[in-house]
C-alpha cells in the first residue's frame, strides 16, 4: 500500500479485510496506526493469544481425524498445553483484567477444545473441504476493491449444504438477528462462493466454543449484493478520510496502541509521539505453518 500524505490510505487497490474495516469502524485512530503507518503493535491480549492457541488446536485435530483417526481427548488437551506454553511470552501477552491467573485463560482454551470435541466427537458428520482457507476476492469486478479474508473451516454437510464455519472463543455470545447482520462470514461467502456453493445452498455458522452454542444464518442473492455494496462505500469513506480520530472506549485496555496514544486513558508519559514508518506495502498473506499430523 502506498502511503499518499499523513491522511491518505493508499491506492485504489488496496487490500481489505474484516479486521481492517472494523478497526476503522472502531476507533479511525487505531487503523491509521496499524494499516497506515504499520507501527508495530505492542503484545497482544491474553484473550486474541488463547483463540489463537484454540484455532491451531482445532485445525490440527481436524487434520490428523481425517489421516489417522480422532485422538483421544486428552492427547487435544496436551497438545494445547504444549503450544500454550510455547508461544507465550510474559513480556508480550497482556492480562488486563487485572488479578486474573494465567491458569484461568489456560483453563479457559482447554475447556473450549473439551466441548467442541466432545460435542462433535468422531468428527465424520460432515466433509471438511478446506481448513484456514485464504479467500481473495473482488466486490466489484474492477479490482478496485480487493478484500481478503481466512475461513477457519469449509464443510459439506449430508444435506449437500456448504458450512462456512468460524470458531469462538469470546465470553459473550451475539443474538440471532445480529448473526444474521455479520459482515465477515457473510463477505467469506461472496469469496468462496464460486468455489465450493455453486448451485449449492450455503449456510455460515459460528460455534461458541465456551457456551456449546451454534448459530446460524443464511443470506439471499439480494442480501450479498446489498453487502458489497456497503462494503465499497465504507472503503470509499476509508480512503477519504483525513483526520483519522480516536474513539476512546473501553476497549482502550485491549488496545496495543495503548501506551503511545494521546487519548489512551493509559498512556504513558515516557512515550514519544507515534509517528509514520514512511512509505507502507500491501500485506502479504500470513501462511500458516504447515502441521505435523500426530497429536
Amino acid at each position: 500500500m502506498e502511503e499518499r500524505g499523513k491522511g491518505s490510505v493508499g491506492t485504489a487497490g488496496d487490500v481489505y479485510s474484516h479486521s481492517r474495516l472494523s478497526a476503522f469502524e472502531r476507533c479511525p485512530r487505531k487503523f491509521q496506526y496499524r494499516y497506515l503507518w504499520k507501527i508495530p503493535a505492542e503484545g497482544e491480549s491474553i484473550e486474541g493469544f488463547v483463540g489463537k492457541r484454540v484455532h491451531e488446536v482445532l485445525e490440527r485435530l481436524h487434520r490428523v481425524s481425517e489421516q489417522h483417526g480422532a485422538p483421544s481427548l486428552p492427547k487435544v488437551l496436551w497438545r494445547f498445553q504444549q503450544m500454550f506454553a510455547e508461544a507465550y511470552d510474559a513480556s508480550r501477552v497482556r492480562i488486563a483484567r487485572q488479578g486474573t491467573p494465567l491458569d484461568f485463560y489456560r483453563e479457559l482454551g482447554e475447556q473450549c477444545l473439551a466441548n467442541y470435541y466432545r460435542e462433535h466427537y468422531p468428527f465424520d458428520r460432515d466433509e471438511t473441504l478446506a481448513l484456514e482457507e485464504h479467500v481473495s476476492f473482488d466486490l466489484d469486478g474492477s479490482g478496485s476493491y480487493a478484500v481478503q479474508g481466512f475461513v477457519d473451516r469449509i464443510a459439506r454437510t449430508r444435506d449437500g449444504a456448504i458450512e462456512i464455519q468460524d470458531y469462538k472463543t469470546s465470553a459473550r455470545v451475539p443474538s440471532q438477528a445480529q448473526a444474521d447482520e455479520d459482515r465477515q462470514l457473510a463477505l467469506y461467502q461472496i469469496g468462496v462462493g464460486a468455489r465450493f456453493g455453486a448451485h449449492r445452498p450455503v449456510r455460515l455458522v459460528w460455534r461458541y466454543l465456551r457456551q456449546r452454542r451454534t448459530l446460524v444464518s443464511t443470506r439471499t442473492p439480494e442480501q450479498l449484493a446489498e453487502l458489497a455494496g456497503q462494503t465499497r462505500a465504507l472503503i470509499d469513506r476509508i480512503r477519504s478520510e483525513t483526520l483519522f480520530e480516536a474513539r476512546p472506549s473501553a476497549l482502550c485496555r485491549w488496545c496495543e496502541y495503548r501506551e503511545g496514544c494521546p487519548a489512551s486513558p493509559e498512556r504513558r508519559a515516557d512515550r514519544p509521539a507515534y509517528a509514520p514508518r514512511g512509505a507502507c506495502r500491501p500485506e502479504a498473506p500470513v501462511q500458516p505453518a504447515p502441521l505435523a499430523l500426530m497429536f
